[in-house]
């Protein structure tokens, strides 16, 4: 056997945090394996078994599939996991507190505010509007239409997760 073909069959590991857990994932086209081609939601889903994370239209138009990554709202659809290597993800699975099974702040507001109806895109929406509580504790009414702008939704009015997210951030709806 040459070098190249040496080479070929060297499997390389690619190291993710999802949601506090360490991962190593061998890269191959072997069962067991994840492919060069897999994308971070075929991962997280099957994989990992993180079903939270939905796939819609499977082009990033949606934003069914959003999650955090290193602090970033990224379409899991439309990410590569061997681009992953060393990420630090967060997933609906990870918003919930893990010892209580308490529902984190931002999922109990939409909840109380009927901010979903079907459930499908919610997780994305969750991540999207979660990225932007960390990045803004106290977010205007504009900036989160502009963090849901990625979003597509059948079921619901985004007044309600607007409104969800104001609550969560103890702002109400009293702020532009």
């Amino acid at each position: 056997m040459n070098t190249q073909q040496q080479q070929n069959q060297t499997r390389h590991t690619i190291h993710l945090n999802v949601n506090g857990t360490d991962y190593a994932l061998a890269i191959g086209e072997a069962v067991g394996t994840v492919a060069p081609s897999d994308t971070l939601a075929h991962t997280l889903r099957e994989t990992l078994g993180l079903t939270g994370t939905k796939i819609s239209c499977d082009q990033g138009s949606c934003g069914a599939c959003t999650v955090i990554m290193n602090g970033k709202p990224i379409l899991s659809c439309m990410t590569l996991t061997v681009e992953c290597d060393g990420a630090r993800v967060e997933t609906i699975e990870g918003l919930a507190d893990a010892d209580s099974g308490e529902l984190h702040p931002l999922q109990q507001s939409f909840v109380d505010n009927s901010a979903f109806q079907c459930g499908f895109c919610t997780p994305g929406i969750l991540m999207s509007t979660k990225s932007l509580i960390d990045q803004d504790p106290h977010p205007t009414r504009d900036s989160i239409k502009q963090a849901l702008s990625g979003h597509f939704c059948r079921c619901i009015s985004h007044y309600e997760v607007i409104d969800a997210v104001c609550e969560a951030t103890a702002k109400g709806g009293d702020h532009e």
